[in-house]
């Protein structure tokens, strides 16, 4: 993919908060002193008087942004997936989540992929906390266009709303002039018979290169995109399962709690089918770079075509 474009979706959710700044008056950001990393920086630069630095204090910075939410604001709160879903989990159950406000958490640097940060920084829990809030809708998207329509409908959604992105540029796989989002909605990327493979996020774009490569094996495997992990695409994940026989999840994330679970909880009650789930095992990660990680925790092509073949013997 060393030809296809790539950015990396912080970028990507940066550049969305400034097209909204400019169309609505109510959409405000905060942000905990991490500004340069998270990209609000660009909202702040075109509109100064609507960002607000809340200092490495995430909770806090919860809490306010629940009070600008409750006098009809439309507030982003950002910071690192590790301190915005992990360290502020109270204030976002019990401040927005249970109140149910219209607060966008941007979350960046989710996942293995934060690299040399190490694992004190690489959150692979944070579907896991955000999906166990009542009412709190989760995103992962898997590319540029991907996640600033999913920042453009998270404004447009009434109510708390989970934004996962990444620090790691990745393969740009929809055209923005045809694509077209809903929340709650999947699509499928590629066709296929014999097994589905279910991705969010950068798992997307490895979940493409792996069917081509099982094509080329006379595997017929169809690829699925989940940006939204909660509400689950319940119809379009029991269609696979009716039509392929065999199902295998791919996340950035632990395989406790994320879309592989999501999965298996639906397929269960709907339609049972053998699942594999890829993502990160019952494991911290650890400092390396962010391409050699990914591989040695299994989050690549290579491996989802490995499980593949494994199980369509």
């Amino acid at each position: 993919m060393a030809d296809v474009k790539k950015i990396a979706t912080r970028e990507s959710y940066g550049n969305a908060l400034k097209e909204l700044g400019a169309e609505h008056d109510d959409l405000i950001v905060f942000d905990a002193d991490l500004a340069g990393s998270t990209k609000t920086g660009v909202f702040k630069k075109a509109y100064p008087d609507r960002h607000f630095n809340c200092g490495i204090a995430e909770g806090n910075m919860m809490a306010v942004a629940a009070g600008a939410a409750s006098m009809g604001m439309v507030v982003f709160a950002s910071s690192f997936a590790m301190f915005a879903a992990g360290r502020a989990f109270e204030q976002i159950r019990n401040s927005i989540g249970y109140p149910h406000l219209n607060v966008k958490i941007g979350a960046t640097h989710g996942g293995i992929s934060v690299g040399e940060d190490g694992a004190s920084h690489q959150c692979c829990e944070d579907f896991a906390l955000m999906r166990s809030i009542p009412g709190m809708v989760v995103m992962s998207p898997a590319d540029d266009v991907e996640a600033k329509a999913a920042v453009k409908a998270a404004y447009a959604h009434q109510g708390p709303v989970y934004l996962r992105f990444g620090r790691l540029a990745v393969p740009v796989l929809h055209e923005e002039e045809s694509f077209r989002f809903e929340i709650g909605k999947g699509e499928v990327l590629r066709d296929g018979s014999d097994v589905a493979i279910i991705a969010t996020g950068l798992m997307v774009a490895e979940a493409v290169e792996a069917a081509k490569t099982l094509a080329e094996a006379g595997i017929s495997a169809r690829v699925i995109n989940i940006c939204t992990i909660k509400p689950l695409d319940e119809e379009l994940v029991v269609k696979a399962a009716r039509e392929c026989g065999k199902i295998i999840t791919c996340e950035e994330h632990s395989v406790i709690g994320g879309l592989g679970e999501a999965v298996c909880a639906c397929l269960s009650e709907q339609c049972p089918v053998p699942v594999r789930r890829i993502g990160v095992n019952d494991e911290f990660g650890h400092s390396g770079p962010a391409a050699a990680l990914l591989k040695q925790f299994g989050l690549s092509a290579e491996h989802i075509v490995e499980v593949a073949k494994e199980f369509c013997k």
